[in-house]
């Protein structure tokens, strides 16, 4: 028989070891409003449990496709950490995740995350999970769960890291791209809100050529450098929910994240098809002009790392081109009809025209 008492009275505890149990509940607990927030139709329960729950049938669909997606927001995260601001990089995580699922053409449902960190300070895990209850209501999709790992000797400092994971849904007969993409569709651009989430290792390398600091003005906008360089990415879901509701012919729909025009438009389209981009035709954000001239990149350098102010771009059919235009102005975007589709005989994404940089 062992002797207890040959045993240290005074043993390791998790909290010395760096993980703080009482730290992880008193953020659940705080994120709670936030949570209930971004409630809807199928999702009514209440976070805490070991998963999250979804009912399909109460979401009113009836011959379903799950459409799953995860992402995260790569080195952008650094700006928040270095600059202390992260109320607003957990709508990017959410942006990234349900833009691809309406590319599909499908309805983001719910969404979960995943923040990992050396230490976890209440304060900074609230504001993360706040903006990402803050972008799944402008994605109209509820936060069912998450994950919150405390784990000292991976992370160091300040840092931490985010993934998040989104399920939508699409009734069979809905899903995009559509089989009757032709020759001749339109494309219609719509605007991006600056930079969104990808290019960011780039970016804070040019940052760092310029001189600047993240609390100096931006050389593009009123804004502080950091400010303006932590504009959230735009969620699109709910004016092209709207415009897939009302029947405006939209056939296909690219989002344009790392890889730019050049790798994204290919996704969407069929071997035989070929997108036609008037660069010209597209507004460009005085920030991609500031990243071309002190970064020294070429044109087409830029249309391969950077959206360039096209956050989406869609394939409509000619005659619904106008009605879509409007129907998205109408929502409170901006969107402009930027080219077609031709047949394929070289390259699938073409340009014509440039940029205004």
């Amino acid at each position: 028989m062992s002797d207890a008492s040959h045993l240290p009275s005074n043993g390791l505890s998790y909290k010395q070891a760096g993980v703080d149990i009482d730290a992880g509940n008193a953020l659940v607990e705080a994120i709670k409003p936030a949570v209930r927030s971004t409630r809807r139709p199928g999702a009514d329960g209440e976070i805490g449990g070991f998963g999250g729950l979804f009912d399909l049938k109460a979401a009113g669909f009836k011959d379903p496709v799950l459409v799953a997606a995860n992402d995260g927001v790569g080195t952008k995260l650094k700006i928040a950490i270095d600059t202390g601001k992260h109320d607003t990089i957990g709508q990017d995580l959410v942006a990234m995740c349900v833009n691809d699922l309406i590319v599909q053409g499908a309805e983001p449902l719910f969404f979960l995350d995943y923040f990992a960190t050396g230490k976890l300070d209440v304060a900074q895990g609230t504001a993360i999970v706040t903006g990402i209850a803050d972008g799944c209501r402008l994605a109209g999709c509820a936060l069912i769960g998450g994950e919150t790992a405390e784990m000292p000797g991976m992370y160091h400092g300040n840092d931490y890291d985010l993934a998040g994971f989104a399920v939508g849904a699409a009734e069979r007969e809905n899903l995009l791209p559509r089989k009757d993409i032709a020759a001749g569709d339109t494309l219609v651009a719509i605007a991006s809100s600056g930079v969104h989430s990808n290019g960011y290792s780039l970016v804070r390398k040019i940052v760092e050529l310029s001189g600047l600091a993240w609390t100096n003005k931006a050389p593009f906008t009123e804004a502080s450098l950091a400010e303006a360089l932590l504009e959230p990415t735009r969620i699109y879901v709910k004016p092209l929910l709207a415009a897939l509701k009302a029947g405006l012919g939209i056939k296909a729909m690219a989002h344009i994240t790392g890889g730019g025009f050049i790798d994204n438009i290919p996704r969407v389209l069929p071997d035989d098809l070929a997108a036609d981009v008037d660069l010209s035709a597209i507004t460009v954000p005085p920030v991609f002009g500031w990243l071309s001239k002190v970064g020294g990149m070429s044109e087409r350098e830029m249309l391969r790392t950077f959206n360039c102010g096209v956050g989406m771009l869609v394939a409509v059919a000619p005659e619904d081109a106008e009605a879509l235009v409007a129907s998205l102005v109408q929502s409170g975007e901006q969107a402009a009809i930027v080219g077609r589709l031709t047949e394929r005989s070289g390259e699938p994404v073409t340009f014509r025209g440039a940029l205004a940089l």
